[in-house]
């Protein structure tokens, strides 16, 4: 049981270590992008966006995705950059939201991580181990 509840939170670590490597590389080239992105070329970005084709789709892909779907998707990337224009003048500006957002993520997906570690932990505790069931069972 003892190895059980080491396994649990063996894999709990392991996961928490990929749950914030992938957050840090998300935040490092989100905020590498936007940087790169000059004051006032949000709503041009907006404009390019629109203006990209939707890219065709690998035959195996074709039956579950819907390119009006993607094209809808696009339309809004797009909606979404000018409108981003006309409120955030920099990339730098719209960093210093979507840094602290992806932290919060983070955080609330740890906790999440946690308290699913936790139960898994009570469960094994009340489960009795197999050795006791089959003695119980032979006597």
């Amino acid at each position: 049981m003892n190895a059980m509840k080491a396994l649990i939170w063996g894999l709990t670590a392991l996961f928490a270590a990929g749950w914030t490597g992938l957050v840090w590389v998300t935040h490092q080239l989100t905020g590498w992008l936007l940087g790169a992105v000059d004051a006032g070329t949000l709503k041009e970005a907006g404009g390019t966006v629109a203006g990209l084709p939707v890219p065709p789709l690998p035959d195996w892909l074709a039956p579950w995705v819907d390119t009006a779907w993607l094209e809808a998707v696009l339309a809004w990337s797009a909606g979404l950059l000018g409108w981003l224009g006309a409120v955030l003048p920099s990339g730098g500006a719209l960093m210093a939201w979507v840094g602290p957002l992806l932290w919060i993520g983070w955080g609330l997906g740890l906790l999440t991580l946690l308290i699913l570690a936790g139960l898994l932990h009570v469960l094994v505790a009340r489960v009795p181990s197999v050795r006791q069931a089959v003695q119980a069972g032979r006597a």
